[in-house]
């Protein structure tokens, strides 16, 4: 079901695109920003919607829908909670192995170059000009 509103919405993408792309400016014509014809039209100067209009007001509701079910579809396959995925359960259990220990009485090695550091050798800017 997934991949048939995933292939109808790039479809309406398409779709929407091509009939944007096809549609005619307002400015269009030479008179159209001096107002010639515009008083001998019912709806003024923007005119009615045509073919072109409605045809992608109806591809964009289509586009909504599809965007909307398969935003649904990804939520269902998330794993919430104590759930883990399988990758990460794995990425977790290789982090935990590569964490040092103080089991058994071992010491935690130091880092490298034997520098343990402290808070005297953070950097503290100089805030008089």
């Amino acid at each position: 079901m997934e991949k048939i509103i995933l292939i109808v919405h790039l479809l309406t993408a398409l779709a929407i695109i091509g009939m944007i792309l096809l549609q005619q400016g307002k400015g269009a014509e030479a008179g159209a920003s001096f107002g010639a014809g515009a008083s001998q039209t019912i709806l003024g100067s923007a005119g009615g919607w045509n073919f072109f209009s409605k045809v992608t007001a109806i591809l964009a509701t289509l586009f909504f829908i599809t965007s909307v079910s398969l935003a649904v579809i990804a939520k269902d396959k998330v794993a919430v909670g104590d759930k883990i995925l399988p990758e990460l359960e794995a990425i977790q259990q290789m982090m935990e192995s590569d964490v040092p220990s103080a089991e058994d009485g071992e010491e935690i090695p130091a880092a490298p170059g034997g520098d343990t550091g402290s808070a005297s050798d953070i950097p503290v800017p100089d805030t008089a000009q």
